[in-house]
Parts: C-alpha cells; structure tokens; sequence
C-alpha cells in the first residue's frame, strides 16, 4: 500500500500526460478538463476520504463534511475502494450536501438557489459541455484508479459475511507446513 506522498506525486506526475489524451479530441479545453479531474480526484476526492488522510487535511475546515462519510464507511469498503462505484459514491455524497445546503440556505435572503433551480442548472451545464463534463468525469474515474493500483489490490475489501463466500488458497505458508 503506497504511502499519501507517493499518491500525490502519482497524481501530479501523471495529470497532465493524462490530460493530453484528450486533446485530439477536445483541445486545450479538454485536456485542462481532464487533468484538472485527474488532480482533483487525486488530491480532494480520493479513495482515502473515509480515514484522516492527506486528502482529507486538504478540505481544511470543510473537512468536517466528510466526518459522516467517514464514519460511515469502513476503510476499503466496497462503497468507497471500488473502481466505478467508490467514485460514483463521493460525487453523490457531495450532490446530496450541495442540494441540502441549497435547501437550507434558499430560506435566507442571501440570493442561493433552491435545490429545482440547482438541478436545472446542472442539467443546463450537461446540455451544454457534455464533451468537457465527460472528459473530467473520466479523469476523476482516472485518478481513482491510479490510486487503487497503487495500493496493489484495485478490488475493495468484502463485508465480512462475503468473505466466507471466497474460495480459499489450496497453498499453504510455509510455517503451515512444518505443522
């Protein structure tokens, strides 16, 4: 399991030529997109949001949104350490915190949207830079992925009742063996 600072300097080092995979297709607006994904998804939206991590810190007094997610989850769940899935999950997560904010914040005369005008201008901004949107989603995927490799095992724990349910080593240690 790769340490905080190698991900980050996985992620810094390869944001950019990740990036620039999306430039024959999208140009410069695409690779910014994508690396800017890859970077955010490294280094505020990365797997380790479920343990005080780097990532963590970096929210500095945010940090206390991610305090239920954490406490929620247990480190390398399948809902936070799963390709697709753990990604899926924190861009929820923080829909869903966004939308309540919305909520509580469009009673004050403060000019916030309500959550309907929110989601409309969210489904405007898809309508409107799918290609872009795409480009960073996949980068945010990315850097997932990056990190889950890094920690040698991309699949996540399973809950304890499934891990029965796993076919186990015919092979045995070799401390078994003088048994």
């Amino acid at each position: 399991m790769a340490s905080g600072r190698a991900h980050d300097r996985a992620t810094w080092q390869l944001a950019l030529p990740f990036g620039l995979v999306f430039a024959p297709a999208l140009g410069l607006a695409g690779v910014v997109s994508a690396a800017t994904g890859f970077l955010v998804g490294g280094l505020l939206l990365s797997p380790d949001l479920d343990t005080r991590s780097n990532a963590t810190r970096r929210w500095g007094p945010l940090r206390m949104l991610w305090w239920p997610y954490r406490h929620g989850l247990a480190h390398r769940s399948v809902l936070s350490h799963s390709p697709l899935l753990g990604t899926a999950g924190r861009l929820a997560y923080m829909a869903a915190l966004a939308l309540l904010a919305s909520a509580l914040l469009a009673t004050l005369p403060l000019g916030v949207p309500t959550p309907p005008e929110l989601l409309a201008a969210a489904l405007e901004l898809w309508q409107r830079q799918r290609p872009l949107l795409l480009s960073a989603l996949v980068g945010l995927e990315a850097s997932s992925w990056l990190h889950l490799i890094q920690d040698g095992d991309p699949l996540p724990r399973l809950p304890r009742p499934w891990r029965r349910l796993r076919p186990r080593s015919r092979t045995r240690s070799p401390a078994r063996r003088r048994r």
